[in-house]
């Protein structure tokens, strides 16, 4: 499944390139940016052969009338807002989140890009130290196991970007890539 959903990510960051360079080059909102690329990531999905999951930007899950939350820093809960993830929307508690990605500018500060990577760090553990397990049944309290993660920093100036992976809480690979 991590080869399969590597190529799902490659294809469609590949198609966004493609379609929304203009749009990276004039400093259009990374949140603008993701929702373009939103589409194209569940396509690629789809074509894949992953079924019942959807790519959403923005997206901040309620359950039990409360916004979802990770734990992170020693156990304390923070708010999830990633900038684009592929998930079942909670239809698949067997295996419901399957990519999260968080976008930056280079120009942005250390401080928020630290931020993102803490975050894809924790969305992708496996569990928190038995807090929660992942039983397949029911969905946990606090979110995380996602299969893949990544972090990508877009640089304007340098017509390039740097595409960070995590997988089971760990940067496993990073590359950069002209545009």
């Amino acid at each position: 499944m991590i080869e399969t959903l590597r190529s799902v990510f490659t294809a469609s960051f590949a198609q966004f390139l493609e379609r929304e360079t203009e749009n990276i080059l004039n400093g259009t909102a990374e949140r603008n940016l993701c929702a373009c690329w939103a589409p194209l990531l569940e396509n690629s999905a789809i074509s894949a052969g992953i079924k019942g999951y959807r790519a959403d930007a923005d997206y901040n899950r309620m359950q039990d009338r409360r916004v979802k939350v990770m734990l992170a820093n020693g156990l304390e809960e923070v708010r999830i807002i990633c900038d684009l993830i592929l998930h079942s929307r909670g239809k698949i508690p067997a295996h419901d989140n399957l990519v999260a990605i968080e976008m930056k500018r280079k120009s942005r500060p250390e401080r928020e890009k630290a931020e993102d990577r803490l975050r894809l760090r924790t969305l992708t553990q496996l569990s928190y130290d038995g807090v929660w397990s992942a039983d397949g049944v029911t969905l946990p309290e606090y979110v995380c196991g996602y299969t893949l993660g990544y972090y990508v920093e877009l640089d304007i100036d340098g017509r390039a970007f740097l595409i960070e992976e995590y997988v089971e809480g760990e940067l496993v690979d990073s590359c950069n890539h002209a545009f």
